[in-house]
């Protein structure tokens, strides 16, 4: 919506001389939800409000992130100009300065090293078009193949296993509308209730109209106030749990023969594998008892409709990509997907979780999810780009192990778009001394963060109200976000600032775009034909407001509202199942006497991420000044812990200092702690850098720690 100025006259005009409204969406979950943030300038004071609007997605709903987002665009501490770093101290450059800077450097470092000495780690949270973009940076204008961003610690589980499973990752297979339609949901992982508050609403009223709801989590959180059952399972051990309810499903006789004869392959290896599991061996392992998962299978199963969802719980975890293939085998054997009020669902976190991971910001990935190592694929693109194949760079690696590449030497610079790498990778200190040896790092951001620090060049960009472009939501649903706030400052959009330094490393020619719709129109043409083809999605169709869900092949079609209802995307049109063992092949780290407990790290309802935004937010840092230990008052006791007290929390790998909150609502042997905090309360210090040999994710939600009391 256009920038809207009305001028009032009226008695009161000395208290507000002008109102400005602009309409927008919130910038933090993966639920989108579209608002209006009221501008009213006094003689002294600018005052804000926000009111939610209407979207098919939210239904008009904003929580308490959404509602005070507006407080971190205006936040003071804003970067609004170059800052370059002369004696460990930022100093304001100009523009040309610091382009010319990036070139000095990357073409020395590129010139002495190889193209692939320059790194890219963007975010989950740009746009389209400037995922999209970055993605092209990379590959085109730095010739490097060192490109991944922080998605990778996000959905890259249930990306893998719904890839492998159904040939295709749309965060949900179907509408959000259809889980008020189902009779049984599994919530597995996944803290709706605080990480995507606004969705609740749909749960709520399915389980007014019956719905079976049932919650597999460690922790007793919000989101078990609706569920009829909660399974309180041991961290790390949803993979064997998953095998017992496949168990009892198939000894029952609770499956769909005729579905998995026509439209599945790889049943009987999973039968068989199934068969050899123990349930009592699996409760053990699980904490779960037998009847308990009896229960829970015999209710999925005799449902006629039913739904799976998971998030970051069951996904954040070394074999993560396997325990969600585990659940989506559940859903096939009782052919619970591609009907309506059935389905699968990947609660994505962040903003744009989805599409940042769909057109080329990861290191095996081109736009469209098309794949980099596939010949085709790669003509297809260079074809649009207008370069030759050959010269597109090859796979790289992970965000994590870009850090690794960092201390071996290969590695000499890194551009970072949007991330704050040192809260959000595991193995913090490690990160910290990879960012430490860089030559050269350039970072782009709308604060000076934790990662920031490090930086030589920090680059001011654009918020959610000045930045326009397309977001995809959890379900697919492509949306546009308008954008019409004027810059502050010297702040150029992200597409802006690639587009520049394109030009000044003399690959302009590539990068002519003048705005984000023609960016777009790119993407689009490079998503053609590939399985997220977002080809009949224009700026004219989405202007509307309620979206569009891709794949839309033409710009005739309406969108693709359920995927699976005749064909799955494998070569041979069905699904695969897989058997999975009750324990990863790549042992999970154990507690042992020295470190007795499990550490599980997640998010709290008024923050978001590495808390980059939400920490400028006077409003939601009130709620949440400082990080905090969820521990059973039992645990407290054994351990000498007191309540509201300081507490070092350590591991093989560091230790932090958080403040303790009983709760009887987490299993004993296990603590929670947030990761929204950087510095003493970086709790990703104590994560492990093993990773997922599938996706690569690593394995937040399982780490043996101890626990002390500090004196104060």
């Amino acid at each position: 919506m256009a920038e809207r100025l009305v001028k009032y006259s009226r008695p009161k005009q000395e208290e507000i001389q002008s109102e400005r409204a602009f309409d927008s969406q919130c910038p933090y979950c993966s639920m989108q939800c579209k608002m209006r943030v009221i501008e009213q300038k006094g003689p002294d004071r600018t005052r804000y409000k926000t009111i939610a609007l209407q979207n098919p997605t939210s239904e008009g709903r904003l929580c308490v992130k959404g509602m005070n987002a507006y407080q971190h665009a205006v936040n003071k501490e804003r970067i609004t100009q170059p800052l370059f770093k002369v004696d460990g101290q930022f100093v304001p450059v100009s523009w040309d300065f610091a382009l010319s800077i990036i070139k000095e450097q990357f073409t020395s470092i590129q010139k002495e090293f190889g193209y692939h000495a320059v790194s890219v780690y963007g975010g989950g949270s740009l746009t389209n078009e400037e995922a999209y973009l970055l993605g092209k940076f990379a590959r085109v204008a730095l010739k490097t193949k060192y490109i991944d961003y922080n998605g990778r610690f996000c959905m890259s589980a249930a990306a893998s296993a719904a890839n492998q499973a159904f040939g295709i990752d749309r965060g949900l297979t179907g509408r959000l509308y259809e889980i008020e339609q189902t009779d049984c949901i599994l919530l597995v992982g996944t803290n709706i209730a605080e990480c995507q508050p606004t969705i609740m609403p749909y749960f709520e009223r399915a389980k007014e109209n019956g719905t079976t709801i049932i919650v597999i989590d460690p922790r007793e959180s919000e989101t078990v106030k609706i569920a009829d059952w909660h399974l309180q399972l041991k961290p790390g051990t949803d993979a064997a749990l998953a095998n017992g309810l496949l168990k009892i499903l198939i000894e029952r006789d609770l499956i769909d023969e005729t579905f998995l004869l026509e439209r599945t392959n790889g049943f009987e290896e999973v039968r068989k594998h199934v068969q050899s599991c123990s349930l009592d061996l699996i409760s053990e392992l699980t904490g779960v008892s037998v009847e308990e998962l009896e229960r829970v299978a015999i209710a999925f199963g005799e449902a006629k409709r039913g739904m799976i969802f998971t998030a970051r719980g069951v996904e954040q975890q070394t074999d993560g990509s396997m325990a969600v293939r585990n659940f989506l085998n559940m859903l096939l054997v009782t052919g619970k997907i591609g009907k309506e009020g059935c389905g699968y669902g990947a609660i994505t976190g962040q903003a744009n979780g989805q599409g940042g991971r769909e057109h080329g910001q990861k290191a095996d990935q081109l736009p469209g999810y098309r794949s980099i190592v596939n010949k085709a694929h790669r003509q297809h693109i260079a074809d649009v780009w207008g370069v030759e194949e050959k010269d597109l760079p090859g796979k790289g690696v992970s965000a994590y192990e870009m850090m690794e590449k960092v201390h071996v030497g290969d590695i000499k610079a890194m551009f970072i778009m949007g991330s704050n790498p040192i809260v959000s990778n595991p193995n913090a200190t490690y990160v910290k001394e990879a960012l430490e040896k860089l030559t050269f790092i350039v970072s782009v951001d709308m604060f000076i963060s934790e990662s920031g620090r490090y930086a030589d060049l920090l680059l001011p960009t654009t918020s959610y109200l000045e930045d326009e472009g397309t977001i995809t939501n959890l379900e697919g649903r492509v949306m546009l976000r308008p954008a019409s706030k004027e810059k502050p400052g010297e702040t150029k959009h992200d597409w802006e600032i690639l587009c520049e330094i394109a030009h000044m490393l003399g690959k302009g020619e590539y990068f002519t775009f003048s705005s984000p719709e023609e960016i777009f129109n790119e993407l689009r043409l490079a998503s053609r034909g590939g399985l997220a083809d977002y080809y009949g999605i224009t700026y004219e169709r989405l202007r509307n407001g309620t979206g569009l869900l891709w794949p839309c092949p033409s710009t005739d079609h309406p969108g693709t509202d359920r995927l699976f209802a005749e064909r799955f995307y494998h070569e041979d049109n069905k699904a695969h199942l897989i058997a999975v063992p009750n324990t990863p092949h790549q042992a999970k780290e154990l507690v042992t006497d020295e470190f007795p407990l499990y550490l599980t790290t997640g998010r709290v309802v008024s923050h978001y991420l590495t808390g980059v935004q939400t920490r400028k937010s006077t409003a939601l840092v009130a709620r949440d000044i400082e990080s905090h230990i969820q521990i059973h008052p039992d645990t407290a006791k054994r351990y000498g812990i007191e309540e509201g007290r300081l507490v070092k929390v350590r591991s093989k790998r560091g230790a932090v200092s958080v403040r303790s909150r009983f709760s009887k609502n987490i299993r004993e042997d296990t603590v929670f702690v947030p990761f929204h905090w950087g510095d003493t309360q970086n709790i990703n210090d104590l994560i492990s850098g093993q990773l997922d040999p599938t996706c690569r994710m690593p394995g937040f939600k399982v780490t043996p720690v101890q626990i002390s009391m500090l004196v104060e």
